[in-house]
């Protein structure tokens, strides 16, 4: 019969028993009631045995232990490697260390190997060791590593010289001290940033000129989610890896050199399946997220109003529902009575089925505001006053224009996803005539589908509208990029026939000749909504187009295409 102790030994022993005998299996178990003695590395008699039973096992044995001398963990490999258990359960943050230091044998005397470095990076330990293992079972050489604060050279950790362990010396107690103070140093700097640092990885089939610019207007959302961009890596493949994107061996090099530049955040500019946020979090403990959550974050921190709210809020949750991951069975809970007997629904489980019961409910709210606001458009339908909407790429200026024609005070900066609440504003002319103007949620190329799912009740006022004014960034290197996104969603929305106005904004900013060809191109008109006197051409037109009386009011309807600039009615 085994005792308390003897269970805690046993699970404690970390890595494959099969094929060992009960008194090999006893022997290791007795390497975890050991205790190193603080001013040692290794203690000369540990270090014996580990090496014995390395020989006599013909295979790696390892001690994880922590920065008291206790041997938290013991750990038995294969001939080549060692496999370390889960630490989640050690340090103090993912910026700190973890406390624990790893030592373990190398069957042929051999120095630390790539994946010990990598393990040492990735898994924030204090040290780790290799001690090698004589043809007679003895210790041979000692072999160190340890992180390495930020430095100008970009060194992410420091590779001791080997020693033969008989002769090595070292003072724990001050390496320990020098480690606590590069902790608090890192602490220090932590909390004295105000915003999340990333990466941003693009990692695609596509040119390089197209990653490029994706990656540019990924920068832009970055830095609109208030986000210190330290650096940009693209990644040219003739295929995706399945699981971790860029492949295991690049994955782990942009993980460690993430933490060598304290990066808190990596940014992808692709979509990650639920899959791959699995396999690349299990490889690191900084946040990882992808495109489609940054949009979703910026619209969290931009919703004002109570439908825009709800309409973020069941789109995260969408998104994060084929996400949920197990993270342990532990919290697994029992239910008692007639049918409810048995184990229960693990911690998964109950938050996914929570999940679920939310969306349902925000689902139902959803709805009552849709009908709230048709019943209002259904009001400005049945005055017959002329409706127009405001449409465009983000930071293409709509709220600006919506603010120069009717004198509003809409926030406006210059950044994407500024505003995301619909506002709505009456524009009167002269002759007792009036319009109402309404500003949209700005668009982007590859917007999250469940962002778009939630949005598409209030996307849907555009089909009321009697004619649309597509803003576009004329200054901006991939305008006619953008324009061509807004056509592809105008087109998802049924909208493709819906009478339009092409305006160019921001003309202030290119050379007056090159608006003028450009305009005359694509039939837009050109403005800048930051100069009221370039809208008189502007308002001729829509009092022109929606109060002709050479053409039935609100003419051109669903199934009429935009006509050239000029024309006596939309």
């Amino acid at each position: 019969m085994k005792t308390t102790g003897e269970d805690d030994e046993i699970s404690n022993l970390s890595g494959s028993v099969s094929g060992l005998k009960p008194r090999q299996i006893r022997r290791l178990q007795l390497l975890y009631r050991r205790r190193i003695p603080l001013p040692l590395l290794l203690s000369a008699e540990l270090a014996r045995q580990m090496a014995e039973l390395s020989r006599e096992l013909g295979r790696q044995v390892g001690i994880l232990v922590d920065r008291s001398g206790n041997i938290v963990s013991v750990m038995i490999g294969d001939h080549r490697e060692i496999v370390l258990p889960d630490l989640s359960l050690f340090g103090s943050g993912r910026r700190g260390l973890r406390g624990i230091r790893c030592l373990h044998t190398h069957l042929k005397n051999e120095p630390l190997s790539q994946d010990d470095l990598t393990d040492l990076a990735l898994l924030r330990l204090d040290l780790i060791g290799a001690l090698g293992v004589t043809a007679e079972g003895l210790p041979g050489d000692l072999f160190l590593a340890h992180l390495l604060p930020p430095n100008p050279m970009g060194k992410v950790y420091e590779i001791h010289p080997p020693q033969p362990f008989q002769q090595f010396s070292m003072d724990v107690s001050t390496f320990l001290s020098a480690l606590e103070q590069f902790d608090r140093g890192r602490e220090k700097m932590h909390l004295q940033e105000s915003r999340e640092r990333a990466i941003l990885v693009s990692v695609s089939t596509q040119s390089r000129l197209d990653q490029e610019e994706s990656l540019q207007e990924l920068s832009a959302l970055s830095q609109s989610a208030r986000i210190a961009v330290l650096e940009t890596i693209i990644q040219r493949s003739t295929s995706i890896h399945p699981k971790y994107l860029l492949g295991q061996g690049k994955l782990k090099e942009l993980i460690i050199k993430s933490l060598q530049q304290r990066a808190s955040l990596l940014i992808f500019d692709q979509t990650l399946t639920p899959l791959q946020v699995k396999a690349i979090g299990d490889l690191t403990e900084i946040k990882v997220i992808d495109r489609s959550q940054l949009i979703l974050d910026i619209f969290a921190q931009r919703a004002q109003t109570r439908e825009g709210k709800v309409q973020v809020e069941l789109a995260q949750l969408r998104y994060r529902l084929p996400r949920l991951a197990e993270r342990s069975t532990a919290l697994s809970r029992l239910t008692g009575g007639i049918g409810g007997r048995g184990p229960g629904e693990t911690r998964l489980e109950v938050d996914r089925r929570r999940v679920r019961e939310k969306i349902s409910r925000l689902e139902v709210e959803l709805q009552a505001l849709a009908r709230q606001r048709s019943q209002r458009r259904g009001k400005r339908i049945s005055n017959r006053i002329p409706i127009v909407s405001i449409v465009g790429y983000t930071n293409a200026g709509k709220s600006s224009l919506l603010n120069a024609l009717t004198r509003s005070t809409v926030e406006t900066r210059d950044r994407l996803f500024s505003t995301l609440d619909t506002s709505t504003r009456r524009l009167r002319f002269p002759r007792e005539r009036e319009m109402i103007i309404t500003d949209t949620v700005g668009f982007i190329r590859d917007l999250p589908q469940d962002l778009f799912g939630a949005f598409r009740s209030t996307l849907d006022e555009l089909s009321d509208a009697h004619l649309l004014l597509h803003v576009v960034d004329i200054s901006h290197p991939q305008f006619e990029q953008q324009m061509a996104a807004v056509d592809r969603i105008l087109s998802d929305l049924d909208l493709s026939t819906k009478p339009r106005l092409l305006l160019f904004n921001k003309i202030d900013r290119v050379e007056p000749r090159l608006v003028e060809t450009l305009c005359r191109r694509h039939h837009a008109l050109g403005i800048c909504a930051n100069r009221p006197e370039t809208l008189s051409p502007l308002l001729r037109e829509l009092e022109t187009g929606l109060f002709s009386t050479n053409a039935p009011a609100f003419s051109g309807g669903p199934d009429r295409r935009s006509p050239p600039l000029g024309s006596p009615a939309f």
